[in-house]
């Protein structure tokens, strides 16, 4: 499949000529995810069916080669909800979840890891919360009784000064206590006009700073662990979160 590129603004812009289908587009982004792909994929849609909307699952894969590819395409088989699009000679979290987001023409955009430490359970009252007329809804990792449990005091405290250093960019009248979530749903009308990042991993404090976002509702979880394969958090991923930061900060001045 195609490297799907991004338009002019770096939107989520909508595919010409075709008319929206779907109430839900989630994306699934993976690398080297083959372990996790298929479970997270069926746990998504026994969560999803029962609430009777429209959906799609696209699965963005980064050139994993380990049978991702293989695995989505024999689900997708099945299921023409799944989707799967492989981006060949591009990497990036980020970039992924953008390439997914233009693929379709949902009125609300999600995304999910394929790890298996963002419960697709959740997913029904991340809906509910949309449903209720938010303009975002995050599951969150600090909002009570949410909890990182499994996580190293090391990581837990990482991920707390990076929660801390975002905090000062969010706008006074909308401040989310895990700003970093990587498991999120959001109107897409809020994204108009936005040019996002395609590098990076934290896409959802670039909303948070710079969409048009009215209303937001955090849904606390518990972080789970890794049930397969392997950790993608590098030193990259921390440099590439100080650029994100000192980009919306040069955003800010100028606005």
């Amino acid at each position: 499949m195609e490297k799907l590129r991004s338009n002019k603004t770096g939107t989520p812009a909508a595919v010409p000529g075709k008319e929206a289908r779907t109430a839900l587009a989630v994306v699934v982004p993976t690398l080297q995810e083959a372990a996790n792909v298929g479970p997270v994929l069926d746990r998504i849609r026994a969560s999803l069916d029962p609430l009777g909307l429209s959906y799609e699952l696209i699965v963005v894969d980064d050139d994993s080669r380990d049978g991702t590819e293989s695995i989505v395409r024999g689900i997708s088989a099945h299921d023409a909800r799944v989707q799967l699009l492989v981006r060949r000679g591009d990497r990036g979290l980020a970039g992924a979840i953008t390439d997914g987001w233009q693929r379709s023409q949902a009125e609300v955009l999600g995304v999910i890891d394929a790890d298996l430490q963002h419960p697709p359970e959740l997913l029904p009252r991340l809906w509910e919360k949309i449903q209720a007329g938010c303009d975002l809804a995050v599951a969150s990792r600090y909002a009570e009784p949410g909890s990182m449990r499994s996580w190293n005091p090391l990581r837990r405290l990482v991920s707390q000064l990076g929660v801390w250093l975002a905090q000062p960019l969010q706008r006074q009248t909308i401040q989310v206590k895990d700003p970093l979530s990587g498991f999120f749903l959001v109107r897409r009308r809020c994204l108009d006009g936005l040019q996002l990042q395609r590098h990076g991993f934290k896409l959802l404090l670039e909303i948070l700073v710079r969409g048009n976002i009215r209303s937001v509702a955090e849904v606390p979880f518990v972080f789970g662990t890794r049930q397969g394969g392997e950790s993608k958090a590098s030193l990259g991923t921390g440099l590439h979160y100080f650029y994100l930061l000192g980009r919306l900060w040069r955003k800010k001045r100028n606005h």
